[in-house]
């Protein structure tokens, strides 16, 4: 009798490793009657030989070397094993950078929350008709985010970052109660100022402590949350303030609503894991091990240990990081932010009710909750893009994108077209912008500067970044409407395309170094 020996490479449509395809073959050997072998793979085998042979195969080994018997069971559950786990490495991180975002649902619930009212909030408190008391009431606001995000530094190296959290939250909750509670301007704006503290802090504790507690492999997508829980909470305001054009008093109900994620964020960080770069920083070997055990597994607890001890002795021996140094590079990343707010961004979500007024969009509220949707569907494609795209290509698409549409909006303007054909462009390239904003320029800017600053100047760069952020998002909303009046919407909005598409290249030339 002759029998067929099967000489085959590896076939990876069956197994992935050559163990477990050893022991299936040697199983099918053993179970084989009369010689004749029968080898499915579910893909094809390159490669493979047959050989014809009047040797018999090897006889079975003797029972008293035989070795434990393999069942199909065991077979079946090896290859489960192999080729379909799943990957949920980010789930143990997950719950604690879901608390975290809940602060930047509270950013973009404030935002949203004087879009509607501030008219019904003017004539109540008595400066209906002064748009310069309307616009304190909503600047006021930057103002104290400002403060808040220089100051956050010197609380997040003492106290680190959960307790941060919940001590940055007091001025959003006594705020929002300030605001509601208004029977005069004075209060109005005490409480907005105090909202604005918290909610500046808490933009630069967001991604720092996100960057900190999520896998490198995940925290890209991970850090997108900032970006839609900002989304989400521009939504909601935006949703519940549609009450507010029939009933005046409205707006205190939306207030008093402002202090219920401030509770849910201080009681959510009460179990939310410290920081372990901070913990190992301060001295707190034990616990920073448990931390990185239960976020990111008990196999990189070694590991992690000896990188942040790496991390931390280099930063020990450089000397600290000054305010001046924030200026020159490789701290400079600041600019980030200038190039995100010179970019538009802030004169289209602000004024986008105005270009939607044009195609006969004649309600804000509407409106501006269309600017929120689109927003937010770029936050969740960028949620997928942000680890396999990489930041660095991601922002520069992300800026090229925005330039294209600003453009398309300026053509829309000056080049003679009908009035449908107009409209539509108009209101394709204003959302084409939202979008394509959402997709990097957005989300990755927050993300990518903890990622490329020293643990020992990290928490004061952020503050200053953002800081520079504040700044430039109260001169673009201060002077936008000016410079329309006087040069118009098309060589204005031709100035941020002409920004956005040029100075990427300049503004990010410095991460190649890094990303």
């Amino acid at each position: 009798m002759r029998y067929l020996a099967v000489l085959y490479p590896p076939c990876t449509g069956i197994i992935g490793s050559s163990k477990p395809r050893f022991l299936l073959l040697h199983h099918l050997l053993r179970r084989s009657a009369k010689g004749s072998l029968g080898l499915r793979c579910r893909a094809p085998l390159k490669g493979t030989r047959v050989a014809a042979s009047s040797k018999p195969p090897p006889s079975p080994v003797s029972d008293s070397d035989q070795q434990p018997q393999i069942s199909d069971v065991d077979v079946r559950l090896d290859l489960q094993k192999e080729t379909e786990g799943l990957d949920l490495g980010w789930l143990p991180s997950f719950p604690h950078v879901l608390t975290a975002s809940m602060a930047n649902f509270l950013f973009g619930y404030h935002i949203g929350v004087m879009n509607g009212p501030i008219e019904a909030i003017a004539h109540e408190l008595g400066f209906e008709g002064n748009s310069f008391l309307e616009g304190l009431v909503v600047s006021i606001f930057i103002a104290g985010a400002f403060i808040g995000s220089l100051g956050v530094s010197s609380f997040v190296d003492k106290f680190g970052s959960r307790r941060t959290f919940q001590l940055d939250t007091i001025p959003l909750i006594l705020g929002a109660l300030l605001s509601a509670q208004a029977h005069n301007l004075n209060e109005m704006l005490w409480g907005r100022f105090l909202v604005g503290l918290g909610i500046g802090a808490n933009t630069v504790l967001v991604p720092l402590y996100i960057s900190e507690v999520s896998p490198t492999k995940y925290r890209g997508s991970l850090g997108s949350l900032c970006q839609i829980g900002t989304c989400l909470g521009i939504i909601a305001s935006l949703a519940l303030g549609i009450p507010s054009e029939s009933d005046p008093h409205w707006w205190r109900i939306m207030l008093y609503i402002a202090c219920v994620p401030g509770f849910i964020l201080v009681f959510g960080m009460q179990f939310a894991v410290e920081s372990p770069r901070w913990l190992y920083k301060v001295g707190r070997v034990n616990e920073t091990k448990r931390v990185i055990e239960t976020i990111w597994g008990e196999s990189e607890v070694e590991k992690s240990i000896e990188e942040i001890e790496t991390v931390i002795n280099d930063d020990v021996k450089n000397q600290k990081t000054s305010w001046l140094e924030l200026l020159v590079e490789p701290n400079k990343k600041g600019s980030l932010f200038i190039l995100q707010q010179f970019a538009g961004i802030n004169g289209v979500l602000y004024f986008s009710s105005l270009t939607f007024q044009d195609v006969g969009i004649t309600s804000s509220s509407l409106a501006s909750l269309l600017v929120g949707l689109t927003n937010f569907a770029g936050a969740l494609f960028a949620l997928t893009l942000m680890d396999n795209q990489g930041r660095r290509r991601l922002l520069i698409g992300s800026y090229l994108g925005m330039a294209v549409s600003m453009f398309l909006i300026v053509y829309a303007i000056t080049v003679p077209l009908d009035e449908g054909s107009s409209h539509i462009l108009s209101i394709l390239g204003t959302l084409m912008y939202i979008f394509t904003f959402a997709l990097g320029a957005g989300p990755v800017t927050g993300i990518i500067i903890p990622e490329l600053s020293s643990n020992q100047s990290r928490s004061k760069i952020m503050g200053f970044s953002f800081s520079i952020h504040w700044i430039c998002n109260f001169l673009v909303g201060l002077y936008f409407l000016e410079l329309v009046e006087k040069f118009g919407v098309g060589p204005v909005y031709g100035a941020f395309g002409g920004c956005t598409c040029h100075r990427p290249h300049i503004y990010l030339s410095h991460l190649t170094k890094y990303v």
